[in-house]
Order: C-alpha cells, then structure tokens, then sequence
C-alpha cells in the first residue's frame, strides 16, 4: 500500500533539521526499497523550507504512521504537523524513473483536499510526462477519496495549481519542491 507523508515544518526549526540532516537521511535510508518519491518542499519562490514529502510503499497504515512519527525531525519537534494519507500510484513509477530526470525546470508539489465528490481521478491527458508522481489521496481502507497529491515539472505556480479541477477542493496548495536525497 502506497502513502503520501507530508511533514509540515514549524516555523523556526531549520537550524533543528540542519542539525539533524544525516539523521534524516540514515532514516530513509532505511527505506530506500520502499520510497516512491521524497523531498523537500519550499514556500516564497524557493526561498524558505516548508516540508518534506515521502512517497512510500508500507504494508498498512500502522506502518505508514511509525514512518511518520518516528522519523528524526519529528521526534526532535521540528514539524508542526504531519498528513499521512493512503495514495495510489497511478502512473506505476518511482521519482527516479520520472523521464524528465532530476535536474532541469520547476518542480512543484501539489495538494488538492478533497471536499465532496471524486474528481481527478485518471492521470490529466497529455501531461504524463511533466509527472513525477500523481494519485488520489485515500481514506486508510482505500474507500473514501479525501483529495489528489502530485509532484509535476512545470513553468509557474499556476501551470502547477492547473493541473486539478481546482473549484472542486475544499483547498488545494501548492509548494516549490525538488528531488530529495542525498547529495
């Protein structure tokens, strides 16, 4: 089962998540096999760190919640909270299979909150390659839609925020991201 962990940072904490950067990575690294796409987040242009997103593979939600609660920034206070959400991988690949690569152009992460019925729930024609990662947020039984997540390559915030039906969410926001990892 794939879930979608976006970490929220609190205000103030970058020093802490400096301070704890190889804890973090010698946490993920734990779960190298399991992640489908990871990284940071950004607000103002790419200027100040919002979050981190995991994209991973888990056996149940239990599963998906200790990865949340006990990754090393949380544990220290550095977030201020955490969404973990069921996801489906609807374009059956990993970030590193993305045919765009790594580098090059704006990547953004995209969070539609569901409100009311369904929508957006078939990758959007004609953008499967400016996608890294696409699919509907789910309740834990996988059930109930709650929203659609992406992480897509694209020429502005609003070319990102276009790509849902964005009247039919009760919030959608949008941050700057890129590829996580170690460099």
């Amino acid at each position: 089962m794939e879930f979608l962990v976006y970490h929220r940072d609190r205000p103030g904490s970058l020093s802490l998540r400096q301070e704890l950067l190889e804890a973090h990575w010698a946490y993920m690294d734990r779960f190298e096999k399991e992640l489908v796409a990871r990284g940071p987040a950004f607000t103002d242009g790419g200027q100040t760190l919002a979050g981190s997103v995991h994209i991973v593979d888990l056996p149940d939600a239990a599963a998906a919640r200790a990865f949340a609660f006990d990754e090393p920034n949380y544990q220290a206070g550095a977030y201020r909270d955490v969404l973990v959400r069921r996801w489906r991988n609807l374009l059956g690949r990993t970030m590193w299979e993305f045919p765009g690569g790594r580098e090059g152009g704006h990547r953004y992460l995209v969070l539609g909150l569901g409100a009311g019925d369904p929508v957006d729930l078939t990758v959007p024609a004609g953008r499967a390659d400016e996608l890294v990662a696409y699919g509907p947020l789910l309740s834990d039984d996988g059930s109930g839609w709650l929203g659609t997540a992406a992480l897509l390559q694209a020429p502005d915030e609003a070319a990102a925020r276009a790509l849902l039906t964005v009247e039919r969410y009760a919030a959608v926001e949008v941050y700057d991201w890129e590829f996580g990892g170690r460099r």
